[in-house]
Order: structure tokens, then sequence, then C-alpha cells
């Protein structure tokens, strides 16, 4: 977390403070208000390990990225004080463990912080599937120094970025490194940095300056700088940032003035303009916000005033910090988060615009993004080439990238279900995608458009299931190869049990109903003859053919009798025949029996006397149903 800590959060102008090591609890606290977290964290520990001085401690060994030491402390906090502590400490202590990888004890943290379980491995494992494009990143050598980020264009051969090289600028408190001034440079072919020129000191100061961005002719700049004063915020006193804007008039840059939105009491920072000059977009703490830092826009006149800003909203904003944004030629936003799920730290996401709106964010993934911090995201999306930067190796260094498209995205099954006979769209088909094991691996009900489509990955066998009430199930297996196909269309087309079998029919309820010959049971027996065997051999036969029906096998009773001797007499008649298809090899779960009585008469014979024998008959029968 570095140099670049400084614009995470508020910024605190601590220049020469001397307290002794072994200074007092005041001293210690007072540090520790000020971001002096190197100084206070030697003074903590050798206090008592009272719950305000851990959870400090711990506190200033994350934000200083000494994650061992912080999770080691961590860990005492909630191991003695686990049932007082702050729910905020839940969110940075799955923080520091996700800097080290150890995703499950992170989780178990996140998990209570958000009230929902949060699977960091699963997430990783699937972004590596959808993340749009893989990177390759390359370190910029930049010489006499060991804290650069930042680096942005700047016209066609040079490049500007944020250094503490500077050896003659006070000392920040928080890392005891010197403050922050902007350079520009040239970055040659072998990825090193060239011919490194501070900007004049109306740009630098003594104050932080750094996040520059230009305008497309070159001749306008916007930058970061600290407030040379401390305003007190609750307990605190902080060195805001404002946005500046300069202006380079032959040859020089001039007319240096903080932006109209920018204030004393919250700080704007990170500016990044559009291809076009009319949007500038930038992170700020400002009042009204989600928490922490937000990514806003504002608009830029055609006489150079500015509208209201506008914050981008819950689709991008969380409730800590995204900052850094970068809006591309393309208008696609990148920027830095470290509330969207990620690997730890600030991770580097992006989102299109659609309608004027951006999207929902995703992960860059683990070609560009790290467990620490990964910030700064800048590209020129026709040559697939830019920047970051990154606090991965212990410092923030400066990164090159070129991008290509993620292939694992290319590997994908698709297609649509319909009718195999009428060419229908089966609307709420069910389509299920299985490994080579057998094991589901997604599946889906197909919606209006009967349509489906599933990731997959290279060099494996699936099967593919179609699958809807009334119909014959459909299986398609086929496999994925790194020389072959990786994108399969497959069209499930099923066939209606009743276009294919003569003893199916569907009634004008959507029932399917084997119809089979007419079985007989002696006067007040429910045991199968001989005659009803035959007919029940037909059931036997289709259901061998096809070994994924079920069937539900219901019977019935006339009118004439008591009620509930008929409807045991049908229950005992139905169990009876489900016995008989059982004994015949069908498995049992595939068959459900149900005795209804005489309470779904097939006419008016409701009760005894009003019919003749052969319409009390008709009522009297044994059904055969499809139920899937």
């Amino acid at each position: 977390m570095k140099t670049h800590q400084y614009i995470f959060t508020c910024l605190f102008l601590v220049c020469g403070i001397t307290f002794a090591q072994n200074g007092n609890l005041k001293r210690a606290n007072k540090l520790f208000e000020m971001k002096a977290f190197v100084e206070a964290a030697e003074i903590y520990e050798t206090k008592e390990r009272s719950q305000e001085v851990l959870q400090n401690l711990a506190d200033s060994y994350f934000y200083n990225t000494s994650l061992q030491k912080a999770i080691k402390t961590y860990r005492e906090l909630f191991v003695t004080y686990g049932d007082s502590i702050d729910i905020e400490l839940h969110f940075r202590y799955a923080q520091a463990l996700k800097g080290v990888k150890n995703y499950k004890e992170a989780d178990v943290h996140l998990s209570r912080y958000y009230n929902q379980r949060i699977n960091t491995s699963n997430f990783i494992e699937s972004i590596e599937k959808t993340t749009p494009h893989t990177f390759e990143l390359k370190p910029i050598e930049n010489k006499n120094t060991n804290s650069d980020f930042g680096l942005t264009f700047y016209g066609d051969n040079k490049v500007v970025f944020a250094s503490a090289r500077n050896s003659e600028n006070p000392s920040y408190a928080w890392n005891n490194l010197p403050y922050l001034d902007l350079y520009s440079a040239t970055l040659t072919k072998d990825g090193s940095l060239k011919d490194i020129i501070p900007f004049s000191d109306v740009i630098n100061t003594e104050l932080h300056e750094s996040s520059a961005t230009f305008s497309e002719d070159g001749n306008t700049m916007f930058f970061n700088r600290t407030n040379k004063t401390r305003t007190k915020t609750d307990d605190e006193r902080i060195a805001h940032i404002k946005i500046y804007k300069a202006e380079l008039v032959d040859g020089n840059w001039t007319n240096v003035k903080a932006l109209p939105f920018t204030s004393n009491v919250y700080s704007t920072e990170h500016p990044a303009l559009s291809k076009d000059g009319k949007t500038l977009y930038f992170a700020s703490d400002m009042p009204g916000g989600f928490g922490g830092f937000d990514i806003y826009k504002v608009a830029i006149n055609d006489d150079g005033s500015y509208g209201e800003p506008e914050n981008l909203g819950s689709k991008i904003n969380t409730k800590h910090r995204e900052q850094f944004p970068f809006i591309s030629n393309l208008n696609v936003l990148y920027f830095s988060s470290d509330d969207h799920q990620g690997y730890g730290g600030l991770d580097v996401f992006r989102s299109n615009m659609v309608n004027g709106v951006f999207d929902k964010p995703v992960n860059l993934g683990s070609s560009i993004n790290s467990s620490l911090d990964d910030f700064t995201y800048v590209i020129d999306e026709r040559d697939n080439e830019g920047y970051m930067s990154s606090n991965r190796t212990g410092y923030d260094r400066l990164y090159a990238f070129g991008r290509e498209e993620n292939i694992l995205t290319k590997y994908l099954v698709e297609g649509f279900v319909q009718d195999k006979n009428s060419n229908a769209l089966l609307v709420g088909a069910l389509v299920t995608l299985f490994d080579d094991t057998n094991t589901v691996i997604q599946d889906s009900i197909v919606g209006k458009n009967a349509d489906y489509l599933f990731k997959i990955e290279p060099n494996k066998k699936y099967k593919i299931r179609g699958t809807q009430k009334a119909y014959i199930p459909q299986d398609v297996e086929f496999s994925t190869d790194n020389e072959g196909e990786i994108q399969h269309n497959i069209y499930l087309t099923l066939e209606s049990y009743a276009d294919a079998e003569e003893h199916v029919k569907e009634n004008e309820k959507g029932d399917v109903h084997i119809q089979l010959d007419k079985i007989f049971f002696d006067f007040d027996k429910s045991n199968i003859r001989e005659d009803a065997a035959i007919t029940l051999n037909v059931l036997v036969d289709l259901m061998n053919k096809y070994p994924v029906m079920e069937v539900e096998v219901s019977a019935h009773t006339d009118a004439r009798g008591k009620d509930q001797y008929n409807l045991d007499l049908s229950k005992k008649r139905a169990a009876s025949t489900l016995e008989y298809l059982v004994t015949k090899g069908i498995e049992r779960s595939r068959l459900k029996s149900i005795g209804y009585g005489e309470m779904q008469p097939l006419n008016k014979c409701v009760k005894e006397g009003i019919c003749e024998e052969e319409e009390y008959d008709i009522n009297r029968r044994c059904e055969f149903v499809i139920s899937n």
C-alpha cells in the first residue's frame, strides 16, 4: 500500500514527527491519527495489548502492507476480544488474509461481513473463463527510485508518472518516503524510462502531485494536489486532495487552478478525461456517496465551465474504495476497487457503457490482478497495449502490458430446444450439461426464445441433455480440444411421447396418457389377473424402451358402494398394479400409485341408480399418465 496509499484515504501533512519509540500511548494514538503508521506501530508494540492497542497496531501494519504482522495482530485481537470487535475489522482482516492468498480463512470473515456466503476460490475459478482478455505484464525499468505509479499517455512518444524520487521533498509520515512529484519521460522499446524530466515548479510543489490526464491536443492537464492546510474532520486533521487544471501556453504550463467542485472538506482525485474532452471522471469521498471513495463524472461545458458532479451509482460504487478511473476511447470504464469481489487489495475492473449507462463491472482476472493492490490502469484499445501500477513486489512499481482475447471465453456450447415434428420452440425445457463422469456442471430452463448457452473448458468431454415434460429426453455428447472445435452449436430436437408411440395420447388438459386395453379385477379383489398382466406387459415394454419415463398409476371405481370402501379398494388396485410392474424390472422410483375411488368420473354417473351398467363401467378403470 506504500506511496500510492496517500490517495486511498485522506492525506495528513505530517513532517518531522520524531516521537521516541518508547513514548506513551497518547503519543502513539496521535501518530496513528496522523497516519504515521511506522512510528505508531513501534510504540504500540511496547504497550500493554489492550483492545485499542491491538486494533491500532493491526491497522498500522495493514495500511503499510506488513501483512504477516497485520494478520498475526488481527488474529490476537479476534481471539481476545472477538465479541466486541467492530464489523469493519472483519473486512480489513479478510483483506490482509487475501493479501497472502489465505482465501479460506478470509472467506469466513467476509461471509460474516457481507452476511452471505463468500467463496473466493470458486470466484477465481469462474472469472478465468469469463474475463474478456488475458494480459502479459512487463515491469518497466526505472532506476534511482523504488516508488512510482500512475504511468499515463502524454502525446505520441512520451509518458507521465508520479514518483517519490525527489529526496529534497519533505518525507511523508505514512511511509517515510518523499512527497510525490510528476515527471515526463520516454518509454523505450526495451521497457525502460529515459529522459526523465520533472514538471516545472508551477506543477510540482512541496506537496503531493500525481494522477495526470491530458486533453487530445496535449494543451490541457488535470492532476491531483494535496491541500496546504489541514481540515478538522471528526477527530482528525486531514489534508484533502483537489483536482487542478493547467494549460500549456507557449511551451509552459500555466493557469493552474483548482476545479470549482473541489473542496477543503472532502477529496477529489484521479481525474480521467474522455476522448472528446467533454466529460471528466474522478474519485471522491464527497457527501452523498456510497461510502469510502466513489467514481463520479462531471460535464465540461463548451465555455469551460463545469456541470454538477454525478455519482456513477451502485453498480460501480460500493461501501469501500472505487478509485483510479480511466475512460477509454471506446467508452469502456476501467477502475480499481477493493469491495467488488476480487483477488485481494485493489483489483482492476471494467464496465462497458450501454445506452449511456455503465453495466456490471467485470474483474480483469489473474493475469493482471494480484492479491495486493493493482491500480492506475490505462490502455490504448487500438493497439491493445497500456500501463498499470501494482505493489505486488512490496512497493509501487510501473508495468506495461499487452492484451489479447481470453481464449477460454470462446469455449462454449449453445443452441435452442424445439419440437422434432412441429419445430415449435419448447419454452420452459430444461437443458443440462454433464461432464465425463455424468456429474451435472450447469443447467438452465430456457426462456421465450428456447435458447441456452454454457461456458465450457478445453480438452474435456461433455454431454448435453434436453428434457421437457411429455417429451423423450435427448442426449448429445461432444468434446473440446485446443486444435479442434471450441464452439459448439447443438440444437436439441425433442420428440413428444404422443408423436413417437401409438399408445400415447395427450388429452385436452395436457395430460399424456398411455392408452392400454382395460384392466379387469375380480369383484372386491385387487390382485392382477392373467388377462390384466398381458395388458400391463405392453407398459413394461414401453418403459423399458424409454428408461427415464416416469408413470403415475391410478385406479378408479364407479359411484356405487360406500365412498370409503371405493377409495380403499382403488388404492389397493393401484398399488397392486405398481408392484406387478416392479416384478417385471421397472425401478420403483419411476412409478407412483394413487387411488381416487369414485372422485374422478368420466361421465355424469356420480351416484348410484342413475345410469345403466355400461355407463358405470366407463368409470371403473386404471389410468397410466406420464409424469415427466
